[in-house]
C-alpha cells in the first residue's frame, strides 16, 4: 500500500485551509496517511526559515492576502488573526499522536477539527477542554487530551527531526513512500496526479 507522511502544524492556516482533501486523495488511491505533527516554528529555525512575526512587511502582507483569497475561493472561513495565535502546538500534536495510537475516530476529521478551532472558532487549541472537545467530535475518547504525554513529546521531537532529514521545510508537507515532496496545501492536485500515475 502507499503511504503518505503528512507533516503538519496544527497551528498552520495552510493545514487549515487542507481541509480533508488529503484524506479524499488517499482514499481514492488506496493509500495510507501517517499524520505527524511537528513544531513548525522550530523546523524554520532549522531548515533557514523566519517566523511570520518576522518576516518582511512585504511577505507578511502577502501571506495574509493569501490566506484570505485561499479560503474565499474554497468557500472556507478564516479568521487571518486569529485571538490564540500563535499559541502552544504541543498538547493538540500530543493528542493527535494518541489518537493516531489509540484508533476509533476520524484522524483526518480531528486535525481539520483542531485547526478550525484556532482559525474560525477563536478557541486557545492548547488548552485541554477545548482538546478534549475536538477528540470527542471525531469519535475519540476525551481522555486522550491528557493522555501518554511523554509518549506525545517523544514522537513530535522525533517527528520534527525526521522532517528535516526526509527534506520538510514548511507545513504541509507530504511526501510519498517513493520520496516525491510536496509543499503547500495548493500542491494536493499535484499529490493527486502523482498517485494517479502509480496506479495507471
Amino acid at each position: 500500500m502507499t503511504r503518505i507522511d503528512y507533516y503538519f502544524s496544527t497551528i498552520s492556516p495552510f493545514t487549515y485551509l487542507a481541509g480533508t482533501r488529503l484524506e479524499e486523495i488517499a482514499a481514492r488511491h488506496g493509500a495510507e496517511i501517517r499524520y505527524r505533527p511537528l513544531d513548525v516554528v522550530q523546523l524554520f529555525g532549522r531548515t533557514g526559515g523566519v517566523p511570520p512575526k518576522d518576516r518582511h512587511p512585504n511577505r507578511q502582507d502577502y501571506r495574509l492576502q493569501d490566506m484570505q483569497r485561499v479560503a474565499t475561493m474554497q468557500d472556507m472561513p478564516i479568521n487571518p488573526s486569529p485571538m490564540y495565535w500563535p499559541t502552544n502546538s504541543a498538547p493538540s500534536s500530543f493528542a493527535i499522536i494518541a489518537a493516531q495510537k489509540a484508533g476509533g475516530g476520524d484522524l483526518g476529521a480531528l486535525v481539520h477539527k483542531l485547526c478550525r478551532a484556532c482559525w474560525v472558532e477563536e478557541r486557545n487549541i492548547a488548552e485541554d477542554d477545548v482538546i478534549a472537545g475536538c477528540l470527542d467530535a471525531t469519535g475519540f475518547d476525551r481522555a486522550l487530551a491528557t493522555a501518554g504525554m511523554l509518549a506525545g513529546a517523544e514522537e513530535y521531537a522525533r517527528n520534527l527531526d525526521e522532517a528535516v532529514s526526509a527534506g520538510v521545510f514548511g507545513a504541509p508537507f507530504y511526501i510519498t513512500d517513493d520520496d516525491q515532496r510536496f509543499w503547500g496545501q495548493d500542491r494536493l492536485p499535484h499529490l493527486n496526479w502523482h498517485l494517479g500515475r502509480r496506479s495507471a
